[in-house]
């Protein structure tokens, strides 16, 4: 999980655009926590063993909650679900030339992770630029992602 606060508030007179890349930038240190935390290294190495047995793979989700903290608005939530199948990890094993479960799980579960919040994102962008319209922005933002992984038959 990261969790990213931007307590600058923007301009007044700042564009739309400009409004919208800072949510965006905040987003991307949310990112750039949740893919180095120790917990996704947790995660990896509890799954490692999805690439050794050819049947196991797991599911799981990317979330996204912009929470708009200066706003009577309600929080906007993005989910984006992915899959590891065993072919990934075996992709990662060539690309990371380790034989380490846990290596090749966690380079899977970062690429997934940024692919889910770009994807989660896209569904989310239209209410975020409604929050735009409404001016939710102009106080305190704050970003949380969050990863779900759990084993799948």
């Amino acid at each position: 999980m990261g969790r990213e606060l931007e307590t600058e508030m923007p301009d007044v007179d700042a564009t739309t655009t400009e409004r919208l890349k800072r949510i965006f930038a905040v987003l991307e240190r949310a990112y750039t926590k949740a893919a180095q935390r120790t917990e996704l290294g947790r995660l990896a190495s509890r799954f490692q063993a999805v690439g050794d047995i050819h049947h196991h793979h797991a599911r799981g989700d990317v979330s996204i909650s912009i929470q708009y903290l200066d706003h009577e608005r309600y929080d906007d939530v993005g989910v984006s679900p992915f899959e590891i199948k065993p072919y990934h990890v075996a992709d990662a094993k060539k690309e990371t030339k380790t034989s380490r479960a846990d290596v090749n799980a966690l380079k899977v579960l970062r690429k997934e992770l940024r692919s889910g919040i770009l994807a989660a994102y896209q569904k989310l962008e239209p209410r975020v630029k409604d929050a735009l319209r409404d001016r939710a922005d102009m106080g305190h933002v704050q970003v949380q992602v969050t990863v779900d992984l759990r084993p799948a038959e």
